[in-house]
């Protein structure tokens, strides 16, 4: 009975840690268009990885890394964005170039908006 109630509280839990980062990722998406992005995409998935907002900047095509801490208890948001975590994103963009058609030596860059309680920082070509 204690196994079942500590897995119900799991998926609570996953639930809403999924709803917040939808949160996030709109509240992410709105500030970044106040600063003249251009949303094209958001939660683009694929077997490679998954890019949290995919963007327009003036000539950039913008690939954008959503993070969020509600404390600094297990470091800055930004930190979380790790070395694996950036190879993934980068093959994600690269397949979503080639599923796009879109010419592999268009000009991209990798942003990250960093939450951390209520303060968000952007990150202009974070990797």
């Amino acid at each position: 009975m204690n196994n079942i109630k500590t897995q119900n509280e799991q998926i609570k839990k996953k639930i809403s840690s999924r709803q917040i980062g939808a949160e996030k990722e709109k509240l992410a998406a709105a500030y970044l268009q106040e600063h003249g992005y251009e949303i094209l995409t958001c939660n683009f998935m694929c077997r490679q990885g998954e890019l949290d907002l995919i963007a327009r900047k003036n000539e950039y095509l913008v690939f954008v890394e959503v993070k969020y801490r509600n404390s600094n208890r297990f470091g800055k948001a930004e930190e979380a964005v790790t070395v694996r975590k950036q190879m993934r994103m980068q093959k994600a963009a690269q397949y979503y170039l080639y599923k796009e058609r879109l010419p592999q030596n268009i000009p991209c860059r990798f942003d990250v908006v960093a939450i951390n309680q209520d303060e968000i920082e952007l990150i202009e070509n974070a990797f």
